[in-house]
This record gives C-alpha cells, sequence and structure tokens, in this order.
C-alpha cells in the first residue's frame, strides 16, 4: 500500500482501507478501539466481518453500486462489534486507482452519542411506528372483531389514494409525510373507543343526542393521542402524532364547512384528513354495518361524485376515482 493511503490512517475517526475485492488491507487504532477487532487478526479478512442484520439492503445495493461506477459514496450503517454489539455509524467510502490498482477508504464516524439516543434508520424508524400506531389503533376498538379489517382496508386505500394525488396534483410532498399519512390512517376512529356500545352498535337510526355523543369522537380521540404524546420525551414520534391528530380530529369535516367538530371548509381542513374522508367513507358504504346493507363499489363511486365539492375535496376524489374508479 502506497503512503499516500497510509496518511488516512492517521485520523482520529476509524478508518479501513480495503482492495478491490474488499478484503481489508489496514486499519487504523480509532477502528480497532471501536469495532474491537485487532488489526493484525483482520488484515486479509472481508471487510463485512462487522456486517450486521440491521442494516438494509438497499443501503449495500447503493453503495456497490456507486462504487462500481468508481463514484464516492456515503450511508449509515448498523454494524458489529467484536464483542456482538451494535454499532452505528455514518461513513463515507472514496474509491482511489493507484498503480493500476483499485483500494476503497472507509472513514466511519460513530452515531452512538448524539443528542437523540441511539441511531435508528429511516426505514427501520417508519416500520417500528407502523407497527406501534397499528397495534394502538387495534387496542381501542377491539370491541368489534370485523374493525382490525376496516382499518387496514383504509390505511391501503389511503396508501394508492395519496401516492397518486400527490403525483396527479404535483404536490412534491416528502416521502416522510406520505408515510406519515399512510401509518396514521389507521388511527382515525381510536375515539370511538370512548362510545358506549348500545350507542355505536344500535342497528337503527340515532337520535339527536345519540348523533351529539358519537360525533364526540374526534375530540376523544385526540385526547387520548396527547394523552400519549405528553409521555414522549423525544422526537421519535411527533411528526406521526402531529399528522395523526389533524386525522383524527378532522376526517369528518366538509368541504362545505358542514362538517364537525370544528367546522372547517375547503383547504382549511388539512390535507391528511381530507384524504382519509374519502376512503373511510368508501370503505364505510362498501362494507356491511349493523344499520346498513353493503353498497357496491359503483354505488360508493357514484356517491363520491355526487358528494364532490360538497363533502369531500374534489381533487382528491378525482384521485380516488382514477384509481379505484
Amino acid at each position: 500500500m502506497t503512503e499516500s493511503l497510509s496518511l488516512f490512517l492517521s485520523l482520529s475517526d476509524a478508518v479501513i482501507i480495503t482492495d478491490d475485492r474488499h478484503h481489508i488491507v489496514d486499519v487504523n487504532p480509532a477502528y480497532e478501539a471501536v469495532t474491537g477487532f485487532k488489526r493484525d487478526t483482520i488484515l486479509g479478512a472481508k471487510a463485512s466481518i462487522v456486517k450486521s442484520q440491521y442494516t438494509s439492503r438497499t443501503t449495500y445495493v447503493s453503495m456497490y453500486d456507486a462504487l462500481e461506477r468508481g463514484e464516492s459514496w456515503s450511508g449509515i450503517f448498523i454494524n458489529k462489534k467484536r464483542n456482538g454489539k451494535l454499532w452505528h455509524s455514518s461513513i463515507s467510502i472514496n474509491p482511489y486507482r493507484i498503480d493500476d490498482q483499485n483500494y476503497y477508504v472507509g472513514i466511519f464516524r460513530e452515531l452512538e452519542h448524539l443528542e437523540e439516543g441511539v441511531y435508528i434508520g429511516e426505514e427501520r424508524r417508519s416500520s417500528i411506528q407502523g407497527v406501534l400506531l397499528k397495534v394502538l389503533a387495534i387496542s381501542c376498538e377491539i370491541r368489534d372483531p370485523a374493525i382490525e379489517d376496516h382499518l387496514l382496508r383504509v390505511q391501503r386505500y389511503t396508501e394508492s389514494l395519496i401516492n397518486r394525488h400527490n403525483e396527479r396534483q404535483s404536490l412534491s410532498r416528502s416521502e416522510d409525510y406520505v408515510q406519515s399519512v399512510i401509518h396514521s390512517s389507521i388511527l382515525h376512529d381510536i375515539g370511538k373507543s370512548g362510545i358506549p356500545e348500545g350507542i355505536l352498535y344500535k342497528p337503527g337510526p340515532l337520535t339527536g343526542y345519540e348523533r351529539l355523543i358519537v360525533e364526540m369522537h374526534p375530540l376523544i380521540g385526540v385526547d387520548i393521542l396527547e394523552k400519549i404524546d405528553r409521555e414522549l420525551s423525544d422526537s421519535f414520534f411527533k411528526t406521526r402524532l402531529s399528522v395523526a391528530r389533524n386525522i383524527i380530529l378532522h376526517h369528518h369535516e366538509k368541504w362545505d364547512g358542514s362538517g364537525y367538530p370544528s367546522k372547517l371548509a375547503g383547504t382549511d381542513i388539512p390535507l391528511e384528513a381530507r384524504i382519509v374522508s374519502v376512503v373511510d367513507v368508501f370503505d364505510a358504504l362498501t362494507s356491511r354495518r349493523p344499520y346498513k346493507d353493503t353498497w357496491t363499489k359503483e354505488q360508493a363511486i357514484a356517491y363520491l361524485l355526487q358528494n364532490r365539492g360538497i363533502a369531500f375535496d374534489p381533487d382528491v376524489v378525482d384521485s380516488f376515482v382514477s384509481v379505484h374508479g
């Protein structure tokens, strides 16, 4: 190995140098200290000696694609130390060609001591949040054995609708926002856990008083959510819960301002609530309930179109029909 590459070994960050087959050519003392692997025992070994199951496959694909093109790459790895403990790090890998030989210099920086605590990759974080929100939603509505199917259908409809609407209207909404809406949509009716069963599952028409009680469920749902929010000391759920709050509180608002609980109108209604409003009604119409028969898909679509610009955002309805019509 040339002297020019050896200079990297004097850096205070952990450094690993490999050949073009990703075998270890050299490491510096910082790498030994962080990983627990001694230099003399790993020279010639594959760099993947520290690989764990927690770094996503897409991260490795991205890395290998860039390196094969002769480009530098940076990303996040969740690696494993010699003692089995996980090591979270940001890494930059730069290719060098010296004397007709390719080398890769990887510079690691630990993320263990960041203010937010242990680093969790975006893909894994999103997955964890989605699972926990699903469990929360189902546990709040455990009285109805059919509710899980309804919640999952609403989530699937939300996913197809928000992706289509984002593309169709050129909204440029971030992937994080889109995933927040998809995951949070499953929480839309958690407030119904506070409504008496005799009213919630009444087979006949509701009285005016009973209707008022049912219309309290968005406020009950937000109260449940805010109790959870007060217990959180970090930002792990903050974005998700902010979007979820809008969905829970406003998915019964109507485009013309005649909905509840706040009588918001038009674009004053958060987009995520306008999205879930359409898919919730569609699924309710096409599902059997104690107080109604099942509507056909065509009947439900016709209802959405009839109430386009009245109860529902007309552009959101058009996006839904373009997918499911």
